[in-house]
């Protein structure tokens, strides 16, 4: 069980703490463990691995999806190439875009602001100084028809990064889509809308779980019939890891999350064939190369098993794991940032020996700024090169079937299901939450990495190890100053043109289809039609079912 994890890890942290080491090259280890605590062998045989190679290995594009969810991989068509972008105005954000596009980049990725996220407009008192500083700013549909000025909806995939008002962003995409001539089922794309992650790991919710939870059947019922070209949900692990997890934790939270979607969605009436196949995953591309790789296989064949025979799904597309990957944030230093393309480029090639379907690669700047240009091109060359140099994908599953990769496939999938195991023991997913008890295992995988940082039993290029003294000499990406002025500036035109008549009467619809059971997305679609703005809905929303608190623990 998750408990026996937990006991042999704190044994782990509890060692007497060595001194920093100087040359880390110079001392052996005695013991090698990946970052989850899983022991590797000096050389692994054929039944440590003890896989049967019918039942778990099978072949690419076949239950369990060990191998790969497509028969031929990327000989038949290479990953997405999706750079996550954003910041300052809807304007310098569509050239960004446009940029990414014209270098190659093959889908879209939006990084929206803080505000936007927690469902403020530009022009409230709570997005003072925080407009345009990490993402784009969004407001309007105006806004939204900005961001993707000249971009042809229905040739590119749009991936967008908001959780708990994505239903609101995906009913002005729609809109955007609409007036363009673009109608929903043309549409492809995904919106991120995990908001039980958000409790979990990185914050920006608004709604207490229960309605926030009904916000997501509403967009997967909706979805369903009007947009099936669209993955309903990302579910994501990559924020869990990065606040700290072990891989083992990432797939069992991320999987235990995943699970309490489908069954919320059961218990709405919808049938499991009917969205299962919308549902698609995020994870975290980490720095152990085998353990990552090993990683991925491992979460692709434990979903497949626990749509099958847990929710007893019929259609082979309802037991595949499509995931998106994104190269790891927590492990990019400020000290020799030149380092982390090299972090970056390994981080990636294990996420396409993992079998991704899309991938984003972290600028070597990010752990000081927001990306320039420059960077972001080398993080997309970075993806280019592994992909039309080295070519990894000319092969499927190329590690498949390697002992070392099926033995710590094998040892993660059960440590995952072991933990999924004990958070059904305490509730499901949404118990666990509120009873502290994943954000307690994670906040003590990340305390045990500490420890073991600070005694020089991990090392970090540049930080703990292999120090220089240098002054940094890279570019800066500045945010306009005048950015919040002329967002206001836009909103106050907006409203000055609008029916506002006709804007009270949609908030009023809205508040009456809330307070009901009739799905909210049209009544999101009409609203911002109407240019009602995000922040009006979102405020109708929090006075009608509040906000939500953390539990407080000690």
């Amino acid at each position: 069980m998750a408990s026996k994890v937990k006991k042999k890890q704190v044994k782990k942290s509890a060692a007497k703490p060595k001194q920093p080491l100087a040359n880390p090259a110079e001392e052996r280890k005695t013991s090698f463990d990946t970052p989850s605590g899983i022991r590797l062998p000096a050389v692994i045989a054929p039944g440590a691995a003890a896989f049967k190679y019918a039942e778990d290995l099978g072949s690419p594009g076949e239950y369990p999806f060990t191998r790969g969810v497509q028969p031929n991989m990327y000989r038949g068509r290479l990953w997405t190439m999706r750079q996550y972008a954003g910041y300052s105005s809807a304007e310098e954000s569509n050239k960004r875009y446009r940029y990414l596009l014209e270098q190659g980049q093959t889908g879209l990725s939006v990084a929206f602001d803080l505000p936007t996220q927690i469902g403020y407009d530009a022009d409230d008192p709570m997005a003072l100084g925080e407009v345009g500083k990490v993402g784009v700013s969004i407001s309007s549909l105006e806004d939204m028809q900005i961001l993707f000025e000249g971009i042809p909806l229905d040739k590119v995939s749009t991936s967008m990064t908001i959780n708990a008002p994505a239903a609101i962003l995906l009913a002005m995409y729609i809109a955007v889509g609409k007036r363009r001539g673009v109608e929903p089922r043309q549409l492809r794309g995904t919106v991120q809308n995990d908001i039980l992650k958000e409790y979990i790991a990185r914050g920006t919710y608004i709604f207490p779980p229960k309605p926030s939870m009904r916000l997501i059947t509403d967009l997967f019922s909706y979805c369903q019939q009007e947009v099936p070209r669209w993955n309903t949900i990302s579910v994501s692990g990559y924020h869990i890891r990065e606040a700290g997890s072990t891989a083992v934790q990432e797939v069992a939270f991320t999987l235990a999350n995943a699970i309490a979607y489908v069954e919320e969605a059961l218990g709405a009436g919808l049938d499991i064939d009917e969205f299962a196949a919308q549902i698609s995953f995020f994870f975290n591309a980490h720095n152990h190369f085998l353990e990552e790789v090993a990683k991925f296989r491992a979460a692709r064949r434990l979903w497949a098993r626990i749509m099958r025979k847990r929710f007893k799904a019929k259609q082979p597309a309802s037991w595949k794991l499509r995931f998106h990957a994104q190269t790891a944030g927590s492990t990019l230093t400020a000290q020799q940032p030149e380092n982390n393309v090299v972090r970056v480029s390994i981080q990636a090639l294990a996420a396409v020996l993992g079998g991704a379907q899309s991938l984003h690669t972290n600028s070597m700047d990010e752990a000081l700024w927001l990306p320039t240009e420059q960077a972001v091109r080398v993080a997309l060359r970075t993806q280019q090169i592994i992909a039309h140099e080295s070519k990894p994908g000319d092969t499927v599953d190329p590690l498949g079937g390697a002992y070392a990769i099926e033995y710590l496939t094998n040892e993660i999938e059960t440590r995952a299901r072991e933990y999924i195991n004990e958070i059904d023991v305490r509730g499901g997913a949404l118990a666990a939450i509120e009873s502290g008890y994943i954000q307690g295992e994670i906040q003590n995988a990340a305390y045990r990495f500490q420890q073991a940082l600070e005694a020089g039993e991990e090392v970090v290029v540049g930080v703990n190890a292999f120090k220089v003294e240098e002054k940094q000499h890279l570019e800066r990406l500045q945010v306009n100053p005048a950015l919040e002025a002329a967002q206001r500036e836009r909103l106050s035109r907006l409203r000055a043109k609008r029916d506002e008549v006709r804007a009270a009467e949609l908030l009023n619809q809205l508040e009456t289809a809330a307070r009901g059971t009739e799905n909210l997305m049209p009544v999101f679609i009409e609203c911002v039609e109407s240019n009602v703005t995000l922040g009006e809905i979102c405020a109708r929303l929090r006075m009608l079912w509040g906000e939500y608190h953390p539990p407080v623990t000690t």
